[in-house]
């Protein structure tokens, strides 16, 4: 077995690449899905969302990226184009400012990012990802070359995104330090002044920090990532609603419903309903 490649399941897996013509189902239900970034390129096809304040959408290149924990389920059945998903672990986690710039271009505290990519720039794109395919396919293949090329590959994506890469300096480690605790800690943790106290800095401190380059508080994030979790458990999870709010540490029902209506406008019930339906209608959960 090859450290890091895809065997019988994705726990035990850091990358995994595959057409999307033959993605097989055993991948998409793969619980191990959960902890990997995705990256979904679509090649010549229709966007796989509404287009806000567009008419009838035209075929082109779109990229789709899904952060870990992801709420949303695309439908990408007979789609011509590429899936590339990655654990965090694959990251340069030395290379802070870059790991941050990931974090951003995948909307990390949101549910999915998507641009549209001009056929010039998918075919720049399209070298380093056929390199890292190669090299991907091989029998024996070296984790340090395609961790090296999917960095590439990323860096691409940022330029086409941010147009410049974001300005490094020190608050750029403390936002990249508060995100990964948050990762860690937010299902027990729920007040800033662990996070400042942890990166060393004040609780109004942090928040500034967050503030100038996120545009939201420290608890703001915070209560984000709950309801991320709990819109996901919603959809993607056999439990109950009471089960959710138990296993996001929420003592009763009612405060869970409460604060999952404060942060969408909708109450648990109204949300698992609306999403069945979209289930129901449109066979994904992009709504």
């Amino acid at each position: 077995m090859i450290e890091g490649k895809e065997t019988h399941g994705l726990n035990n897996s850091l990358i995994y690449i595959r057409n999307l013509a033959n993605c097989p189902p055993s991948y998409l239900n793969d619980p191990g899905r959960k902890d990997f970034f995705e990256v979904v390129w679509l090649k010549n096809e229709y966007p796989l969302h509404a287009l806000k304040d567009e008419g009838q959408p035209e075929k082109g290149h779109w990229i789709y990226l899904l952060p870990p924990y992801r709420v949303h389920q695309l439908n990408k059945a007979g789609k011509k184009g590429v899936l590339l998903s990655f654990k965090r672990d694959l990251l340069d986690e030395e290379a802070k400012e870059f790991s941050l710039d990931v974090f951003k271009i995948f909307n990390f505290q949101g549910e999915y990012s998507f641009l549209k990519v001009s056929e010039e720039l998918s075919d720049q794109l399209c070298k380093v990802y056929d390199l890292m395919e190669e090299e991907y396919q091989k029998e024996d293949y070296s984790l340090l070359i395609i961790q090296s090329l999917l960095k590439a590959f990323l860096l691409n994506i940022i330029r086409i995104k941010e147009h410049v890469f974001t300005t490094q300096d020190v608050n750029q480690k403390r936002v990249y330090e508060f995100m990964l605790l948050l990762e860690e800690n937010y299902l027990l943790i729920r007040n800033t002044d662990f996070y400042a106290d942890k990166i060393g800095v004040s609780p109004k401190r942090l928040n500034q920090i967050l503030k100038e380059k996120l545009q939201k508080t420290g608890l703001q994030l915070i209560h984000d990532r709950v309801i991320l979790e709990a819109k996901r458990q919603i959809i993607h999870s056999d439990h109950t609603l009471k089960e959710i709010a138990y296993l996001l540490e929420f003592k009763e029902y009612p405060y869970f419903s409460r604060f999952f209506k404060q942060h969408t406008a909708q109450t648990p019930e109204h949300f698992k309903k609306q999403v069945h339906n979209h289930i129901a209608l449109k066979e994904n959960t992009l709504i």
